[in-house]
């Protein structure tokens, strides 16, 4: 899992606030719904299907192993099991549903198929896994500073090449915050008066209205 955090654009800014950009932090994307902001990895499962874990690939409900670079699927109750998938799509973030709000992680999982005559392989489809840790910490919930998507109750702070970056309301981050997301609304006029920032965030909701610390 990486430990950096996610990237989001600013639609807009008042006076002498951020200019518009937007650019993916290192090994994510920022608040769209897309992998990153919280943690991304890429998983090339095997595909002996002998496990017993389930008849998909990390399906919903199913658990991922520890690692930073590669993830495999293990039991739940297992004492190496770490994230369990909240949600489970088929082929690319950029074009499927957007993962539930609090999650964690996404992996990517790239496509395996069965080598012919071997019995025991299954195919296993591209696609992504939305994904929550066991245990705490959970960078997806509010104000914990990373998830792949920038949500209500989420900080943020400026960058010097225009963008906002996700940090840890509690400032416990690499970096100290420096706006809070309070609303997300349809239109950037349906946001408070005492907004100075808007970022996007994607969804029916897509416009967040922030307010400096």
């Amino acid at each position: 899992m990486r430990s950096s955090l996610g990237a989001v654009c600013v639609l807009a800014v008042l006076a002498t606030a951020l200019s518009a950009g937007c650019q993916s932090a290192p090994g994510g994307v920022g608040g769209n719904g897309a992998p990153g902001g919280g943690r991304a990895a890429s998983v090339s499962p095997s595909p002996l299907r002998t496990s017993g874990y389930g008849a998909v690939f990390l399906g919903v409900d199913e658990c991922s192993s520890f690692g930073r670079t590669s993830f495999t699927e293990v039991s739940c109750d297992g004492e190496r099991a770490a994230a369990r998938v909240v949600a489970r799509h088929d082929g690319t973030v950029r074009d499927g549903p957007r993962c539930p709000a609090t999650t964690d992680f996404v992996l990517h999982i790239g496509e395996q198929r069965p080598s012919s005559g071997k019995d025991g392989d299954a195919a296993v489809p591209r696609g992504y896994a939305c994904m929550r840790n066991l245990q705490p910490p959970h960078p997806g919930d509010p104000g914990g500073g990373g998830g792949p998507r920038t949500i209500v109750g989420d900080c943020v702070r400026g960058l010097d090449d225009g963008q906002v970056r996700e940090t840890a309301c509690d400032g416990e981050g690499e970096q100290r915050p420096e706006y809070r997301v309070t609303d997300a609304v349809d239109a950037r006029s349906r946001c408070p008066a005492s907004t100075t920032l808007y970022v996007r965030l994607g969804g029916s909701s897509p416009v967040g209205c922030a307010e400096p610390l």
